[in-house]
């Protein structure tokens, strides 16, 4: 499904990914785990296509350079410089850090702004998906966003990625700031949208102990570079994996 080959992202003079490839096959749940800095949300962004808008954005007032290389291959054609828009439009989405909301309107709007590329009947499709997997959201839709807690803001993040109907999910560190209650109730949606709804998923997250046991494949990311990978149970018994991420 995706094949992405010898990426190398520099911003400026900064190296933030050296050289990291890796494959995702249709119906996987693949992790990404590193610490902070490690280069997971530039690998997300390259993935999904923003790292073009952010080369633009740069060149247009003068900023730093942002130079890619490698190549990024998605069902067989190559999109290593195909615009953010055209991805979704192929099923690549992507739902980033840090709650992208629009924090004034509702939570309902802001499901509904999420499907602009979609049809009306599409929309409420979406929208009464997210609801199942997100019942909390239900007692909510009236609510503005922006006075939702951390883990309801994220639910609702998550909820517009699914609008646009991914058939692949980037989900950039969901359970950053949230409680072990709330990152065990995101990850259990998580696994019932890749097990249940058959959407590939690919999670960077810095937090080891609820991704190992769900995922299918993962990749350790430090300082921009693959240092391990193997299945989930591979890596838990791993005694380097142990000691950095468990403590043990």
């Amino acid at each position: 499904m995706l094949d992405v080959k010898n990426l190398i992202v520099f911003f400026e003079n900064a190296i933030a990914l050296n050289d990291f490839s890796f494959q995702v096959n249709d119906g996987e749940f693949v992790g990404v785990v590193g610490p902070n800095s490690a280069g997971k949300t530039t690998l997300m962004n390259t993935l999904s296509g923003l790292i073009i808008d952010m080369q633009i954005k740069e060149k247009r007032k003068g900023g730093e350079r942002i130079t890619v290389y490698g190549s990024i291959v998605y069902r067989g054609r190559d999109i290593t410089q195909t615009k953010p828009s055209e991805r979704v439009r192929r099923g690549i989405v992507l739902s980033r850090e840090r709650h992208p909301i629009f924090p004034e309107s509702s939570v309902l709007e802001n499901l509904k702004i999420a499907g602009f590329l979609r049809r009306k009947q599409e929309i409420r499709e979406g929208i009464d998906f997210a609801f199942q997997l997100f019942p909390a959201l239900v007692a909510l839709k009236k609510k503005k966003a922006g006075f939702l807690s951390g883990g309801e803001q994220q639910m609702l993040a998550i909820g517009m990625a699914l609008i646009v109907k991914p058939e692949l999910l980037l989900l950039d560190e969901p359970l950053l700031g949230l409680s072990p209650m709330m990152q065990n109730t995101l990850m259990d949606a998580i696994v019932s949208l890749n097990k249940q709804r058959g959407i590939t998923v690919v999670l960077c997250e810095q937090f080891a102990r609820p991704v190992f046991p769900v995922i299918d494949r993962g990749y350790i990311l430090e300082n921009g570079m693959l240092t391990l990978m193997g299945t989930g149970k591979e890596l838990m018994q791993n005694p380097e994996i142990k000691a950095a991420y468990f403590g043990i």
